[in-house]
Formats: C-alpha cells, structure tokens, sequence
C-alpha cells in the first residue's frame, strides 16, 4: 500500500511540474512573439520615418530651387517696374496703374514665395495666408483693374486652418483669371457663407467669357485637387449672360457646442 501511494505522489508531482514547465514555455513563448511584434512594428516605423524625411528634403531641395529661381525673377521684374514709375514720376507724369500693380503683384509674390518654403520646412502647416487676407486679395485684384465687390453671409467664424488657406487660393485664382481673361471692363462679385456644416464660396465676373464648355487649365486643375483633397465640390463654367463663376462648397465640423444633428438642422444661408 505504501509503494502504490508513492507511485501516485510521484505521478501527480509529475503531471504538476509538467504543468509548470508547460505554463512557463507559453508565457516564455507568448512573451518571443510580442517581442517578434515588436521588432516588425519598430522596423516599419524606421521605414516610415526615412521615407518621410527623405520626402521632407526632397521636397524643401524642390522648393529652395524654386524659390531662388523664381524670386530672381520676380526680382528683375519689381526692380524694372520701379525703375519704370521713377522715370515717370522724375519726368513729371504719374506712373500708369498697370506699372504699380506690377510692383505690388511682384512684392506679394515674393512673400509668398517665401512663405511656400517655410510651409515646407514646417512640414505642410499651412501659412498665414486665409481668409482674413481676403481684402488685401480684393485690393490686388482691384489694382489690377479688376473692381470687385466681397459679400459675407452668415456669422463667420474660425474654420480649420487648411480649409482657410483652401478658400483664399480659391478666391485668389478665381480673380487672376478674370484678370487674365476676363477683358479690361471685367467686374467681379465675391461671396463667402458659412453655414453650419459648410463654407461656400462663389465668384461670379461680367468678363467677356461666353457660354459653352469651359477649357479647364492648370490653374482651375489645381483648384479642384485642392478643394477635392479637403472632401468638397467645386464646379466652374460660363455664366447664362456671360461671364465664368466658380462654386466651391467645403465641408465644415459642427460649430462647438452645437450637436453634429442639430448643426445640419435649420435653413442654409441664401446663395446666390
């Protein structure tokens, strides 16, 4: 009796150091595979982390090439143009509008120039370039011999900042091309409406375009991609009674404190 309780001791001391061992080898096991996880995500993210910053220099080698190209340019072009109005002014004439939009387009172009690159350097933040510089843009465009009337619907208010800079280059190729094509006794009307969930925008020129399917160039190209990337609609073309218009709707998030059901809730603000 007492050799058949030691065999059962043994084989039960057996089964519990078994069930160690095994208990030890899935943790010991468990333990490999999230260090193997681990290893693989920590890899990834090197890869990532290169390619970004590889894109990063790629993209600011880019723009310094661009900018000192461009600026040298812009450069002649000011100098020249003031060149030009101080002639006329010595000679007792005052310099033609023409030559001091030159002047002023070429010293906004420069700026901007320099704000592209220190967009870069900051990774894609966007600049200070929104819709409160909506009336320098106006301004620009009227000295350029585009007189133009900005109506603003709804209450405004701060919208993000990529949708911001969105809406002013918007606005702000929608007006060179009126002054590009257009005509010179082109008007333009600019509205801005917030509402809830969206920020609309529409200029409307009286320009000489007429109706039928618009030629989409480089600059209505980019305006899409831009307000497509952000996730909303633009649509451009000749008016009825002349003229082009561009509509761009821009997705908004619900005004704080107002419920994302009741922000969709209640009348839009009137189009035109």
């Amino acid at each position: 009796m007492g050799t058949g309780r030691a065999r059962e001791r043994i084989l039960a001391a057996g089964w519990l150091v078994s069930l160690g061992v095994a208990g030890v080898a899935v943790l010991q096991w468990r333990a490999y595979v999230r260090e193997v996880e681990q290893r693989a995500e920590d890899a990834e993210r090197t890869r990532d982390e290169v390619a970004r910053r590889r894109a990063v220099e790629e993209r600011l080698r880019i723009a310094r090439e661009l900018h000192d190209s461009l600026t040298h340019s812009i450069s002649v072009i000011k100098m020249q143009a003031g060149v030009a109005a101080h002639l006329a002014r010595k000679r007792g004439e005052e310099p033609p509008p023409a030559l001091l939009a030159i002047q002023e387009a070429s010293t906004d172009a420069a700026r901007e120039l320099r704000s592209t690159l220190d967009v870069l350097r900051r990774d894609g933040q966007p600049n200070g370039n929104g819709l409160d510089r909506l009336g320098a843009l106006v301004e620009r465009a009227e000295n350029a011999g585009v007189p133009t009337t900005v109506r603003v619907v709804g209450a405004r208010r701060t919208v993000p900042a990529e949708t911001d800079q969105a809406a002013y280059r918007v606005v702000q190729e929608a007006l060179t091309n009126v002054a590009r094509h257009g005509g010179p006794a082109a008007t333009a009307t600019v509205r801005v409406t917030f509402e809830a969930r969206e920020l609309t925008l529409r200029v409307d020129d009286d320009g000489r375009g007429a109706p039928g399917a618009p030629e989409p160039g480089h600059g209505l190209t980019g305006m899409r991609e831009r307000v497509a990337a952000l996730g909303g609609t633009l649509d451009a073309g000749p008016r009825e009674d002349g003229g082009f218009s561009v509509r761009v709707a821009l997705p908004l998030p619900a005004p704080s404190g107002l419920p994302a059901a009741a922000a969709g809730a209640g009348e839009p603000a009137a189009r035109a």
